[in-house]
């Protein structure tokens, strides 16, 4: 796989922007305003490490784009073609962008502390960044009006995906530390915080699944859907679409089983084994979505109708 750098930066600037996205999002819909600024989701540190890092990632990954697109190592890039990439193509651009916002959303998320609007600006560039990144996949290669439609579709899906798996992380916080080091009322707010991310993940998810119907139709066409199965593209569509069935199904029990459970547990003083099973259901479906997005990455890579050898 000569294009394995490639692949990897996607995967960890995807993996960090939706989380630092979703997070922050997490922090806007599930938690009152003095939570946001208490110790049940301390947002100050990490989020301004996410948005370092994707600063970083953003850099470093045109350096290897461009590096692949002229067949050089990253230590001898030339600055030159660089300068032409980032200045007359849209790809370029869509950097620029990039960069710009995740340089906000580093300051805006050192000042969360000390300023209610730092949340929102954090939120807003964030969101900026991540859809950007339809420009580095099959989105930004389409032309006209449909380009346009599919692009936009592909902003959705990436931010819809984002308010999910960031709100894996958020839970992962809120409930992986050990329960004796929890409190009663930290674990009364996680179990409110569920609830209400079951209300926005079930928009996320509505949204996800139109989205993806669009943005396959886009890349693929309604006539090759049966060549599919013969192709690299389509073997990791089809095992990316299980995944996600398997998130819903998880999703499901969160919402139905696991989360009720909690609630008697709070109320019983008693929620280790519902804390034990929710911990077990958000590291299995944390893990679904960390080999989504680094399917994700690798899909962008490959030519969609191309087949197997």
């Amino acid at each position: 796989m000569d294009n394995l750098p490639v692949i990897l930066i996607r995967f960890a600037l995807y993996a960090d922007l939706m989380v630092l996205a979703g997070m922050t999002a997490f922090s806007l819909y599930a938690l009152s305003g003095k939570e946001r600024t208490s110790d049940i989701l301390p947002l100050k540190w990490p989020a301004s490490i996410l948005a370092a890092l994707g600063f970083v990632l953003s850099g470093f990954g045109m350096l290897v784009l461009v590096a692949e697109m002229t067949g050089s190592s990253v230590r001898t890039v030339d600055l030159e073609v660089l300068r032409e990439i980032a200045g007359e193509s849209a790809i370029g651009t869509a950097w620029l962008v990039r960069m710009a916002a995740t340089a906000i959303a580093a300051a805006a998320a050192l000042a969360i502390n000390r300023s209610s609007a730092a949340r929102y600006i954090l939120l807003a560039s964030t969101s900026l960044a991540i859809a950007t990144l339809v420009w580095t996949g099959h989105a930004g290669a389409t032309e006209g009006w449909a380009g346009t439609a599919h692009r936009l579709s592909d902003m959705v899906h990436m931010l819809a995906s984002a308010v999910w798996i960031g709100g894996i992380a958020a839970f992962g916080w809120l409930l992986l530390r050990p329960v004796t080091a929890q409190s009663g009322a930290n674990l009364a707010v996680a179990h409110r915080a569920l609830d209400r991310f079951s209300q926005v993940g079930t928009i996320a998810v509505a949204a996800i699944i139109f989205t993806g119907i669009i943005n396959c139709l886009a890349i693929v066409g309604f006539p090759h859907f049966t060549r599919l199965p013969l192709t690299d593209y389509g073997k990791l569509l089809i095992f990316k679409l299980l995944l996600f069935a398997a998130m819903l199904a998880l999703a499901a029990l969160n919402r139905w089983r696991l989360t009720p459970a909690l609630g008697i547990g709070v109320d019983n003083d008693d929620p280790s084994l519902a804390v034990a099973g929710l911990r077990r259901s958000l590291i299995a479906e944390g893990s679904a979505a960390l080999t989504i997005l680094a399917l994700v990455a690798w899909l962008g890579t490959l030519e969609p109708l191309g087949v197997t050898v």
